[in-house]
């Protein structure tokens, strides 16, 4: 895809892996970019220590400055999986996971009064323990000014014949948090869904509010399709989650409204447009595919004008086949469309280590 620059933060000594960002315009027109930065001699597993970083472009995306931390590891394992939002009080709300265990991964939250320069002291959005996954760029204020954190909910295994040896269940439920009060207080919403019985999960659950006021959520799964779900009332209560439109391999969708247009923009790997370039290599299995791109290309994107019925044809923007392109963060800007994502695989690295920054204008 043609675009007016693409910046890349690689992975190196020290460093092994870059990832899971999000973008937010301060009030002097500067861009922050947010993401994890892993460091540890290893190859940076979701496990390894990793702070949240940020750089700040002065030209609309184009280029980044050098980077400074934003939140330093306060947790036994890291501090990942970073979202902004400008709350509707004119404040800026940072969004992470903090890892202590495989029985205590919540999400949390800082505020700051100066446009990223100091933050507030972390507040819990989930009060009780367990091992929950907020994916980046995915905190959502409501027009009503409901803050709402799709979670995913994942269980540990125990071995019965090795009780020390402890596995992080791969099926999640999805369930939400919510703040009535610009994320002072936290309170759980009433249900929590997971799919049919069978072979197939949901994971990385992501909401976007439609014009009628529903929250539409969308779902990674294993078996070949973004599932949806939909809330009529704020997030409290959801309808039967059911297969989308969307074909994908086991990777998260991210969608967002253009504030210029008010089309949404869905991103996320097209498994039928790969089957199409590539074939059977490509399709979806159990388990991680055994090329470099864990099945995770090609990247595609696609608008809808009429609040998800139809959709355009889907537009490559990366289809490199031995790499790996997800965990998209949107941002739009006056001049330009800004993604952030994973873009890691061939022989120097695995999907997760590289983080790309694409500048696309209007």
């Amino acid at each position: 895809m043609s675009s007016h620059s693409v910046t890349n933060f690689n992975n190196k000594g020290g460093n092994p892996r870059n990832s899971e960002g999000a973008f937010l315009t301060l009030r002097d027109g500067r861009i922050m970019f947010a993401y994890t930065a892993y460091y540890s001699d290893g190859r940076g597993g979701d496990d390894d220590p990793a702070n949240i970083v940020a750089v700040f472009s002065d030209d609309d995306g184009r280029t980044w400055g050098k980077e400074r931390i934003v939140v330093v590891n306060e947790g036994k394992w890291n501090v990942m999986s970073v979202s902004l939002l400008r709350l509707q009080n004119g404040r800026i709300a940072i969004f992470y996971l903090c890892k202590n265990s495989s029985f205590d991964c919540r999400p949390w939250v800082r505020f700051s009064d100066d446009e990223g320069e100091t933050w507030s002291e972390p507040v819990a959005t989930m009060h009780r323990l367990g091992y929950f996954v907020l994916n980046n760029d995915r905190a959502v204020q409501l027009k009503s000014g409901r803050i709402i954190l799709p979670l995913s909910h994942h269980y540990n295994v125990v071995m019965a014949d090795n009780p020390e040896k402890v596995s992080i269940e791969g099926r999640g439920l999805f369930c939400v948090v919510m703040s009535d009060d610009n994320g002072a207080t936290w309170q759980e919403g009433s249900e929590r869904w997971q799919l049919p019985s069978g072979p197939g999960y949901l994971q990385e659950p992501g909401v976007v509010e439609l014009a009628d006021g529903r929250v539409w959520c969308f779902m990674r799964t294993n078996i070949g399709r973004q599932w949806q779900s939909f809330s009529s009332d704020q997030g409290e209560t959801w309808s039967v989650p059911k297969p989308s439109r969307f074909q994908s391999p086991r990777a998260p969708m991210s969608v967002k409204r253009n504030p210029h247009t008010g089309a949404l923009l869905a991103i996320w790997d097209d498994a039928a447009l790969a089957t199409k370039m590539w074939g059977e290599k490509k399709k979806l299995r159990e388990g991680w595919l055994k090329d470099a791109s864990w099945g995770r290309t090609p990247l595609v994107m696609a608008e809808s004008r009429d609040e998800g019925r139809r959709w355009t044809r889907s537009r490559v923007i990366e289809d490199d086949p031995d790499h790996g392109f997800c965990y998209i963060a949107i941002h739009f800007t006056d001049e330009a469309l800004l993604l952030g994502y994973c873009c890691g695989g061939g022989d120097d690295s695995h999907v997760l280590q590289n983080l790309r920054v694409r500048r696309i204008p209007f």
